[in-house]
């Protein structure tokens, strides 16, 4: 079932026939020599029969185990309504809706089969709903959703000049591909954080799609420690004049994980701004993670304010970090744009300089690694979530250390 069609950007040009020449269409319904050249461009589409088998070869895949999520790229996902728990609070609605609510494909549309998948799978989306001008914060939690695959659909929306903190927790099991929808209203500030504390079984196919207002500001937060493969891409669409998003995001990956994001920020509003900041740390034999920045300021984006920048320290041998920023700029008018990668070891002279203190060396070296991941911790905002989160690290460096 289908709540919208298949979206999918024309070529200014004709493209020859697929009979013509023995050309034949790529997975993504374009022609093998014809290239997608910006991000903007990709493919589209509600609908999982729209999209190929996925075979990692693809740009979006290229860098993920496909092959041990199958079944949620390429299998049928249960999409029925799933036990979800919260406590209620003022401003804060919350209600399953069927698939032909109006805000249901207002944010963006599936670019890959998994989220396809999924789309085409969910009976209902769940609603989370933001009103009123006070502050507010509301946690959500999912903790049962088992091991069978499942396909899942969420909403946050933020009616003009509201303002809320959003947390989805997510803890248990689960095999989950989902779409989460963020809409923000004129002037709505909001942050959501999606937090993925899993099982060490679990899978995780998430993407996020945010489509911001005039004057809105979305703070976005992921925060992955949990889990197998986790793989959560957030795509946010500056629609409205002034609008602004904070993306931050904090990983750490151990032994045989598999931690990704690949993150979208489209500027097409003027005086438009972003930042983003993901920060994370590995550690044990096959320990991976992936980063993904894409950033477009397009045509209609005069006066855009722009960084993003991705950190990772490895802690261990073993371990792999992708970290692959892009930037495209289509105007002239902005104020100012860039970007940052770096991947390396420990700083061996703060190592040094704690040791010469008397810390003992292990604990010089959680020090350093809490320093280097605070920075996002603390940019979240709530002084409840940032203590539990010091807590997780400190949980992780001394597994490592074998305690």
């Amino acid at each position: 079932m289908s709540v919208a069609p298949a979206v999918m950007n024309t070529a200014s040009t004709a493209l020859p026939t697929a009979e013509q020449h023995g050309i034949k269409e790529h997975s993504d319904g374009r022609f093998g020599f014809v290239p997608v050249q910006t991000r903007s461009e990709r493919f589209k589409s509600f609908e999982v029969a729209d999209f190929g088998p996925v075979t990692g070869r693809e740009a979006v895949w290229k860098l993920s185990p496909v092959s041990r999520f199958t079944d949620l790229t390429s299998g049928e996902l249960d999409g029925t309504p799933y036990d979800v728990s919260w406590e209620p609070a003022s401003g804060i609605d919350v209600a399953w809706v069927p698939r032909d609510d109006a805000r249901v494909g207002s944010a963006g549309a599936p670019e890959e089969r998994a989220a396809a998948n999924a789309w085409t799978a969910f009976e209902k989306a769940l609603a989370i709903t933001v009103s009123g001008e006070e502050p507010k914060e509301f946690t959500l939690t999912r903790a049962l959703l088992g091991a069978a695959a499942r396909g899942a659909h969420v909403l946050i929306e933020a009616k003009p000049f509201s303002q809320a903190v959003v947390i989805l927790e997510n803890v248990g099991d689960a095999r989950l591909s989902e779409n989460v929808e963020i809409i923000l209203g004129e002037s709505a500030n909001l942050t959501v954080v999606s937090l993925q504390e899993w099982d060490d079984t679990a899978v995780h196919l998430a993407n996020h799609f945010a489509s911001v207002g005039r004057d809105a500001r979305l703070k976005h937060v992921v925060v992955s420690l949990g889990g197998s493969i986790v793989r959560v891409n957030p795509s946010i669409h500056l629609v409205g004049a002034g609008s602004d998003i904070e993306a931050l995001g904090l990983y750490f990956a151990d032994a045989g994980q598999h931690l990704e994001q690949q993150v979208y920020i489209n500027h097409d509003a003027p005086h438009s701004r972003s930042r983003v900041t993901y920060k994370g740390a590995l550690q044990g034999d096959g320990a991976r993670t992936v980063w993904i920045g894409d950033v477009l300021i397009g045509p209609k984006a005069a006066g855009t304010d722009s960084y993003e920048q991705n950190r990772n320290l490895v802690l261990t041998e073993g371990t792999r970090a992708d970290s692959i920023p892009n930037l495209e700029i289509e105007t002239g008018d902005i104020l100012g744009a860039g970007h940052a990668s770096a991947t390396g070891r420990f700083d061996d002279e703060q190592l040094f300089y704690l040791q010469s203190r008397g810390i003992p060396e292990e604990e010089a070296r959680r020090l350093v690694v809490r320093g280097f991941l605070t920075e996002i911790v603390q940019k979240i905002g709530l002084p409840i979530l940032e203590e539990r989160l010091q807590g997780a690290i400190e949980a992780e460096l001394r597994g490592s250390d074998g305690e």
